[in-house]
């Protein structure tokens, strides 16, 4: 379910001069902490090659459904939550990119929003996600594109090590 976006609508990334269609890098924004691997990797890689980031964020579909007010409000405080994480972000991505990022606000499950958008998305070039650090594996979303629905994606899927310092990225991109 679609709560929304900005200025990047539904439609082709414009193109730049020469008519070459303006790379963009998608990444999942959520409570983990490497998420902002990820944000990095794909800011930096964004200003490098004149593309653009977009960040989605998906909103978990609540489980409670007995009272039909308790339940819009707590979908209101979730939905307020996630713009000010967005705006927060944005503000990051702008000063690594140099441009101002499109974001996309969904609500569902964030497997099946993130695979729409990208069916949907045609502009969107790449998909860049941050594996987490540590011995627990690299997370469930990764796991799960890098695995069975990795032959489902469109688009290439970069898989940023979550134990990377903000130096190791830099040099990286």
């Amino acid at each position: 379910m679609s709560l929304g976006n900005d200025s990047f609508g539904n439609s082709n990334a414009a193109p730049s001069d020469g008519g070459v269609a303006e790379r963009i890098f998608l990444v999942v924004i959520d409570a983990t902490e490497e998420h902002h691997k990820a944000l990095r990797f794909a800011s930096l890689r964004a200003k490098r090659t004149g593309g653009r980031v977009a960040l989605l964020y998906v909103i978990e579909s609540a489980e409670f459904k007995h009272w039909m007010a308790v339940e819009d409000i707590m979908r209101q405080e979730r939905r307020e939550e996630a713009e000010a994480l967005l705006h927060e972000v944005s503000a990051d991505v702008q000063e690594l990119s140099g441009k101002t990022p499109v974001y996309f606000l969904r609500e569902g499950n964030l497997a099946d929003e993130l695979l729409d958008l990208i069916s949907e998305e045609k502009g969107i070039s790449i998909l860049v996600l941050a594996a987490a650090a540590g011995k627990k594996g690299p997370g469930p979303l990764v796991s799960a594109l890098a695995g069975k629905a990795s032959g489902s994606l469109r688009v290439p899927l970069t898989v940023v090590p979550g134990d990377l310092t903000d130096a190791e990225i830099d040099a990286l991109t």
